[in-house]
């Protein structure tokens, strides 16, 4: 099916709105399906900008559907660096009649870009566009990990209806199960219910409180490493960086935080997915939020223009390999180093009762300092609960 049919193409009075003055700028040098022209190949393309304007199952955020023109604006202003890659804006998702309509629009122009190794840069709308944006990958045959950047989980009530608030349980019920792993990155204790906390560590998921993360960002690359998807709410800013959101917060990440994460996240070979969401241009003041987002944007470009395929595979020649025999276990801990962009992971192939199911896990994502704390003979949390799932 043509995927035209499910997209709004970029209207030439928005361009002419976004002071483009600079032929470098973005919105003068990526391709654009925008009026007057016919829907242009995909071949060869590795980026994808795609807006879905779509709030109706927002949790009490309407008007965050008129986010993606607004991000878009702010990008287009931005310097393009990235002669070698090819970058398209596809434009927005047609609101469907039914938000189910949408679902599938966004379901359908997804599968398309993922038969073109096209990389989407989502702008939302609400997150629970993360729920079709899952589903995608059950026809892959692999089982995924979605890493969010958020403030707070997303489960829901006991039978809440699906809404940006509940979207999580949906993935984490949706038969059959194709989750390997969920990491929730910055959510803040008083957020979240001290049940939803065990419960996630009962799910062997990961979820790191902002506390631990914000003085070192840095311990957010090997969790950004290991995802397939990202979701990013913007209400995880503070809202001196982010103030454009009906749920923002004094507290939360900087705008410098969410630049180097994200540049991590481009940084990831595996990463096949990523999106914006729940910003209200509504709330927004001088458009900061919008600029916080875009250059949040430009420095996932950034990461992705210098990504290199650096994930371990069975014997391969390009990782140093390091054994660790801890006092108390049986089994020695293996690290392996790889040579060039020097990122480390724990190998724990030897591990899978099932090697075929869960091959793209064997090696689990983690920082030099894991292994320092190995050899000082103090196993890694991670280590125990990717065993616990492995097996």
């Amino acid at each position: 099916m043509e995927i035209s049919v499910f997209l709004n193409n970029i209207k030439q009075d928005f361009l002419e709105s976004c002071n483009l003055y600079h032929p470098k700028q973005i919105g003068n040098s990526i391709a654009i399906y925008k009026e007057g022209i016919d829907f242009p190949e995909l071949d060869g393309f590795q980026l994808a900008i795609l807006g879905v304007e779509e709030d109706r199952n927002s949790f009490d955020n309407e008007g965050c559907k008129n986010a993606p023109n607004a991000i878009r604006k702010s990008l287009y202003q931005l310097f393009n660096h990235w002669d070698e890659l090819k970058i398209i804006d596809l434009g927005n998702i047609k609101t469907g009649f039914e938000i189910e309509d949408t679902y599938f629009a966004l379901n359908s122009v997804f599968t398309t870009l993922m038969r073109y190794h096209i990389v989407p840069i989502i702008l939302g709308g609400s997150q629970d566009l993360t729920y079709p944006i899952y589903q995608v990958y059950e026809n892959t045959g692999k089982l995924v990990n979605i890493a969010s950047i958020d403030s707070r989980f997303d489960i829901g009530q006991d039978n809440e209806a699906l809404n940006s608030n509940s979207y999580l349980s949906y993935i984490i019920l949706h038969q059959p199960n194709f989750l390997f792993n969920y990491t929730n990155i910055g959510y803040q204790s008083y957020y979240v219910d001290n049940h939803n906390v065990e419960l996630m560590k009962q799910l062997l998921f990961d979820v790191h409180r902002i506390g631990k993360i914000k003085n070192n960002v840095e311990l957010t690359e090997p969790l950004l490493r290991n995802a397939d998807i990202i979701t990013i709410d913007t209400s995880a800013f503070c809202a001196a960086d982010a103030p454009g959101v009906k749920h923002n917060s004094p507290n939360g990440f900087s705008s410098e935080d969410g630049c180097r994460m994200t540049r991590y996240a481009g940084l990831n070979p595996k990463l096949t997915s990523i999106g914006f969401f729940e910003y209200n241009p509504a709330y927004d003041i001088n458009n900061i939020t919008a600029n916080t987002l875009s250059q949040m944007i430009w420095y996932f470009i950034e990461g992705f223009s210098i990504r290199i395929e650096d994930f371990p595979t069975h014997n391969s020649k390009d990782f140093k390999r390091y054994i660790v025999k801890m006092d108390d276990i049986e089994d020695e801990i293996i690290f392996l180093c790889h040579k060039v962009s020097g990122k480390w992971w724990m190998d724990l192939s030897f591990k899978s009762q099932n090697r075929e199911k869960y091959e793209r896990h064997h090696y689990i994502p983690c920082s030099r300092e894991d292994y320092v704390l190995t050899m000082e003979n103090e196993l890694p949390d991670k280590w125990w609960q990717f065993y616990q799932k492995l097996m």
